[in-house]
This record gives C-alpha cells, sequence and structure tokens, in this order.
C-alpha cells in the first residue's frame, strides 16, 4: 500500500480522538494546522508528525500532504473543504459535512473536477456489526424491513453560549446528533425517502432542540426518528422486520445488536469489531480507497443524509445568519 499522508484541520478533542486511531492503525499523521499560537507544534510532538503549521492555508498549499481531515465547525466545513479541494486534496470531513445539500454538490462537483475524493467522517458506515446486520437483512431470514424507530438524546448543559445551540456555528440538534440517526436508517431502507413529515421544538436561541421526524420511500418502509439535545435518551436503533427486529444500542460505535424472532421470542446476538476502533475503522476505510483497494461505497448515503436534513431544516424555518448572508 502507498503511505498516504494526513493533514489535519481543526485540533479539539474529535481532532485528538481521531489522530490517535490513525497512529494506533499504523498509518500516522504528516501534518499538522493551527492558528493558536504553539498547538501546531505540541500535537507534532505529541503524534509524532512531520510538520507543524501555523496556519490552515500553508498546510493546505503542501504538495506531499495527500487527504485532509476537517474538524472544524459545521459552519465552517464548506469554506475549508472548498479551498482542499481547489489545492487537489482528498478530505474526510467531519460530521455533518455540510450544513446543506447544495453546499455538498458544490464539493461533489470540484472534487470531480479535481478527481479526488470526499468521504464523511461517520462511523456507522464503518463498523464492521452492520455487515453483519445487512447480511441477515439480505438472507430474507426475518423477512422484509417494515419499520425503524431511532433515539438519539444529549442533554447538553444550558449555556447559550456553547457551539451546540450557537446559529452563527450552526448549532442545533439535527447536524450535531440527527446525522447519526439518519446515517442508521437510510441504508437499512432500499430507496431514498419521498415522504418527510417533521415537527420541531426550538432552544431560546433558535437551533433546533428537539424534533421528531417520520420518513416513507416508495417501498413502503417507514422510519420514526425522535432528536432531544436537553433530555437523555438512549442511543437506540430497531429495524422491525416481518418475522423479527434488530435491536442495536449506542448505535453510532455498535458492535453488538440482538435479533428477536417474532413467533417465539427467541433472542439471539451478534457481534462484530469493537466499539474502541471506530475511528480507526474510519481512517482505514478513506486509506483502502484512496489506495484503489476497495470503491467508495459511502457517498450517496451522505448525500441523501444531508438531502432529508436540508428538507428537514427547510420545513422548521431554520436558517442560519451566514446562510441569509450568502
Amino acid at each position: 500500500m502507498k503511505k498516504i499522508n494526513w493533514g489535519i484541520l481543526g485540533l479539539g478533542w474529535i481532532g485528538g480522538d481521531f489522530s490517535q486511531a490513525l497512529v494506533d492503525a499504523g498509518i500516522g499523521i504528516y501534518a499538522f494546522a493551527s492558528e493558536k499560537p504553539g498547538k501546531a507544534e505540541a500535537w507534532r510532538e505529541r503524534f509524532g508528525a512531520q510538520k507543524a503549521y501555523t496556519t490552515y492555508e500553508a498546510l493546505l498549499a503542501d504538495p506531499e500532504i495527500d487527504v485532509v481531515y476537517i474538524a472544524t465547525p459545521h459552519s465552517s466545513h464548506y469554506e475549508w473543504a472548498m479551498k482542499a479541494l481547489a489545492q487537489g486534496k482528498n478530505i474526510l470531513v467531519e460530521k455533518a459535512i455540510t450544513v446543506c445539500s447544495e453546499q455538498l454538490e458544490d464539493m461533489k462537483k470540484l472534487a470531480a473536477e479535481k478527481g479526488v475524493k470526499i468521504f464523511e467522517a461517520q462511523t456507522i458506515y464503518h463498523m464492521p456489526l452492520y455487515d453483519k446486520i445487512h447480511e441477515l437483512i439480505d438472507s430474507g431470514r426475518l423477512g422484509p424491513v417494515k419499520m425503524i424507530q431511532v433515539n438519539f438524546g444529549s442533554c447538553k448543559e444550558y449555556d447559550v453560549k456553547n457551539r451546540f445551540f450557537n446559529q452563527d456555528l450552526a448549532g442545533g440538534a439535527l447536524l450535531d446528533i440527527g446525522v447519526y440517526a439518519l446515517s442508521f436508517v437510510r441504508p437499512f431502507l432500499k430507496s431514498q425517502p419521498d415522504v418527510v413529515l417533521t415537527t420541531v421544538k426550538r432552544f431560546e436561541t433558535g437551533v433546533d432542540e428537539s424534533s421528531g421526524i417520520i420518513l416513507k420511500n416508495k417501498d413502503d418502509e417507514m422510519a420514526v426518528i425522535a432528536l432531544t439535545m436537553r433530555a437523555k435518551q438512549p442511543k437506540q436503533g430497531v429495524i422491525a422486520c416481518e418475522h423479527g427486529f434488530i435491536t442495536v444500542g449506542n448505535y453510532p460505535r455498535a458492535d453488538r445488536a440482538t435479533v428477536t424472532l417474532t413467533e417465539d421470542s427467541r433472542v439471539e446476538t451478534i457481534e462484530a469489531g469493537e466499539t474502541a476502533k471506530a475511528l480507526q475503522y474510519e481512517a482505514e476505510y478513506v486509506d483502502r480507497v484512496l489506495n484503489g483497494e476497495i470503491e467508495d461505497r459511502t457517498m450517496e448515503y451522505t448525500t441523501d443524509v444531508m438531502e432529508i436534513m436540508t428538507n428537514v431544516r427547510r420545513q422548521w424555518g431554520i436558517t442560519f445568519p451566514f446562510e441569509r448572508e450568502a
């Protein structure tokens, strides 16, 4: 395999976790960038990278970098993704990859022109457990998928200045945690939903605090999603089929699921992968695609999920200030 050189933008907690995953996977890191004095250099020493840059632009201009991981706030994903693509870099962008479908289409068009790849840092698409679940469903043993139910409740501390509640930083539950729920749902549906019903409770800053989303596609498969950022819910997904249902706890990084058979209530267990290696699987997947070992199979789902979220947010009438200024 060709050595893939990674550059990292966005040195927050998730940037640190992903950097550690690159090291643990034996892939390593080529360069960090931060405008905070001394931070990129400190991370270079911490993770054994070769270079540290004091501006994002300098990192993007480095011809040795093959792929850039972007972990800045949602509101700036598009800006730095487009700048990285313009420099001919492959990109892995933290979820949600953009704030709307139009931004993602711009990115895809530029990536095609430059001959590079775009990936969303969505752990669900890379956990080995889901391959086993899809195999079970495809076998027909449980019958067709009828209904999917997904919850995600994250009780964020009350703080109107926190990024989770900040319109200027594209805050709200949908882009932060709803993207997980929808990314769980979409791969289990035969086709993209064409019916999207939703309602929302806004936080005092105007972002979405809690919401319900109902989806249905042309195959009459349905999904019901419940999200909130001011109350805890289990991160649980249930795929209900005609002859049984599959329950997945901690579904963003799941390594275990149960199968309950309708006829006799017998429960079976499916296990695969390790929750602790979720970000390693993500990094290894990108490495394999860029080395030509496999074809990317995730962008279709990323595109569909972004389309649903854009539809939902427009139904709510929530537009971020930087979108109104564009």
